[in-house]
């Protein structure tokens, strides 16, 4: 599996007493697989993705990702294995407003140490791959926003990641555009053999994904909730 979690327990601090976000996780990904993460707020869902992008450390349980286990690695370790092996969709663009749809992908190959004409191949190559080809001289502020979040997805995977995760693609879009954009990541999952987590609250998007979680205060089921049927 090239995401693994295993029996993952994250707890934080809440006043005088302990919190627990994830009770017990386990979570397996495959190549090719697109699994969605569903459940209402607080139910941990952000926690998830936040260890397995191993942006959080959990206090116990484990952590694979590519083959590496990064359960109790260090700061610098885990910073390593999230550049080489991870992308990230974040909910909102997050785009640099200054620079146009390329140069958006050619700083993450920048941080990456890639050479720039290599770099420059590549991300042309993501663009069109997000049918944006013809905008890649586009500043944020000149597309739409479905437009803004397929830059997104093109710059998470820019450093040709095996993990894709993906906080709610489809929020600030409208029912087209979010079909769209979703059918978009099922498309790449599958091309480029990601194992592919996206946390949504948009339950018409499961009709595109393989696998359908279900958070609800902290633990983790298979199967759409019940408001779903």
């Amino acid at each position: 599996m090239t995401l693994k979690l295993t029996d993952v327990v994250l707890t934080y601090p809440d006043g005088d007493r302990t919190l627990t976000a994830l009770d017990h996780v386990s979570l397996a990904v495959a190549p090719g697989e697109f699994a969605a993460v569903v459940g209402p707020s607080g139910s941990g869902k952000s926690s998830l993705l936040a260890v397995a992008a191993t942006l959080v450390t959990p206090a116990s349980g484990g952590v694979s990702i590519a083959g590496q286990d990064v359960s109790r690695a260090g700061q610098a370790a885990r910073t390593k294995v999230r550049r080489d092996h991870v992308g990230i969709v974040f909910q909102q663009a997050n785009l640099l407003p200054s620079l146009t749809a390329l140069d958006q992908l050619l700083v993450m190959a920048h941080l990456a140490g890639e050479s720039p004409r290599t770099a420059a191949e590549r991300a042309r190559e993501l663009l069109l791959a997000v049918d944006l080809g013809g905008k890649e001289h586009k500043r944020p502020h000149q597309l739409s926003g479905g437009e803004r979040q397929r830059v997104n997805i093109a710059r998470a995977l820019m450093n040709s990641p095996e993990v894709l995760l993906v906080d709610e693609p489809t929020s600030a879009l409208d029912h087209h555009r979010g079909e769209r954009v979703v059918s978009l990541l099922a498309d790449l999952t599958r091309k480029n053999d990601l194992a592919t987590v996206m946390v949504t609250h948009d339950l018409a998007a499961l009709a595109a994904v393989d696998t359908v979680l279900t958070m609800s205060d902290g633990r983790l089921a298979e199967g759409t909730p019940p408001r779903a049927h």
